[in-house]
């Protein structure tokens, strides 16, 4: 299925159950898939496993299900987590501002130190926001 139809397929609760069969990182039964996300019944989680299946999103593999194929863009997975990569941005824009605040720091305060801080500060702050706003798309 192309890329529109997926966005279709991941809202809701078939979004938790992908992000749940995701994190696991395993073979997943459907009762386990009920359990961990406190669905009302079995039949519940079989039908959103089984929008997930007829997308090509995940597979039956050894009794259970996995994720076949990765609709997050931007991340970088972390043993079960998964870290959006704006996050190596907000990393490098911190420790800048940190350096600039200490180290770097002139005996005088100049225009282009206050240009600088506010730059980096300013380049840190859409960073942030840019990684808040990927982990909302996800979790």
């Amino acid at each position: 299925m192309d890329g529109g139809s997926d966005e279709y397929v991941l809202k809701g609760t078939t979004l938790r159950v992908y992000r749940f069969l995701y994190r696991e990182g395993r073979p997943v039964g459907i009762r386990d898939v009920q359990r961990g996300l406190g669905l009302s019944s079995p039949s519940v989680a079989q039908y959103h496993v089984r929008k997930l299946l007829e997308a090509g999103l995940v597979r039956e593999q050894d009794g259970g299900y996995v994720v076949d194929r990765l609709v997050f863009e931007n991340m970088i997975r972390m043993r079960r987590a998964l870290i959006p990569f704006q996050t190596t941005y907000s990393v490098f824009f911190a420790t800048a501002l940190l350096l600039m605040l200490t180290v770097l720091r002139p005996s005088s305060i100049t225009s282009s130190y206050v240009f600088g801080l506010v730059v980096i500060a300013v380049a840190l702050v859409t960073s942030i926001y840019e990684a808040v706003k990927s982990l909302r798309g996800i979790y």
